[in-house]
């Protein structure tokens, strides 16, 4: 009796601390996650270097080809703004893009494709957690970018880097909203692409409409009406408008096409495409191949 009660006594604490233990809680496995996806990611040198190279190179072009003292957005005189200058946050802004919208659309149609997604199904892993990985990776990444783009403008072009903390603050906004709307929508038209082989030929087409009807390449108010009408329906527009009152002095928003730089209609529009994108994120999202059940 006193050796059953003494074996029952010494088993019965270890069973109740075993059954205490609790499974990493899901911000643990989110940044668990996000460390394993940027890991990934940086294994890719050709998608790394397109990435964080693009922009700037994008930005050398069109300031070399345009030149840098042509006045674009401010008249003359001290309110000039070189077309380097207006051409940064438009970089910035498609930079953003890159890294959500086409990565992820991109990618995630891949893993779909070749089962990845299939797999990770079937483990423990929270659905919630891995998307936190994505949104995680996205965000680091283009800060990463962002900062790279900044950079190279301020030193081979001679672009002002913003000194007061209110366009500061809007950039902050600027950069999580836009992101954010690039990686639920990038998430959603994940489920477009039929296979993981037709990806590049379905996101790459809307990536490049929207880069050059959203005031990314050329200066927005130059476009045409019925292109403009036709960009600001869509958030890189808006993103762009937004980084333009980060990097241009206030002068400049008088060359926009409402006079102003809108911030509030830019909050509601990135607004309305974050839940938009999330809605059809729950609705539409596959992990499996269409011909897979």
């Amino acid at each position: 009796m006193t050796a059953a009660t003494h074996s029952t006594g010494m088993h019965h604490p270890g069973t109740a601390r075993a059954s205490t233990q609790r499974l990493p809680g899901i911000v643990a496995l989110g940044l668990s996650r996000t460390r394993l996806e940027l890991v990934s990611f940086f294994r890719e040198r050709d998608a790394v270097v397109f990435i964080f190279a693009y922009p700037i190179l994008m930005l050398a072009i069109f300031a070399s080809v345009f030149g840098q003292d042509g006045a674009t957005a401010g008249g003359s005189g001290e309110d000039a703004v070189s077309f380097a200058q207006y051409f940064l946050p438009g970089m910035i802004a498609t930079g953003m893009m890159l890294t959500s919208f086409q990565a992820l659309a991109t990618s995630l149609a891949v893993e779909r494709d070749d089962g990845s997604l299939k797999r990770l199904r079937t483990t423990p892993l929270p659905p919630v957690a891995f998307f936190l990985g994505k949104i995680g990776q996205v965000l680091v990444v283009s800060l990463a970018q962002t900062t790279l783009l900044v950079a190279a403008g301020a030193l081979l072009f001679g672009i002002e880097v913003p000194g007061s903390l209110d366009a500061w603050v809007t950039f902050a906004w600027v950069f999580v909203l836009g992101t954010a709307v690039g990686t639920v929508c990038g998430i959603a038209f994940s489920s477009v692409p039929r296979s993981g082989r037709s990806v590049t030929a379905v996101v790459l087409p809307v990536v490049l409409v929207l880069q050059f009807t959203s005031g990314v390449f050329f200066v927005f108010s130059d476009l045409p009406t019925w292109m403009q009408r036709f960009a600001e329906v869509f958030p890189l527009k808006w993103m762009a408008q937004g980084m333009r009152s980060v990097f241009l002095p206030d002068s400049a928003q008088a060359a926009e096409v409402s006079g102003s730089w809108q911030h509030g209609p830019t909050a509601v529009i990135l607004v309305a495409w974050l839940i938009l994108g999330l809605v059809v994120c729950v609705r539409t999202f596959r992990w499996r191949r269409r011909d897979d059940g």
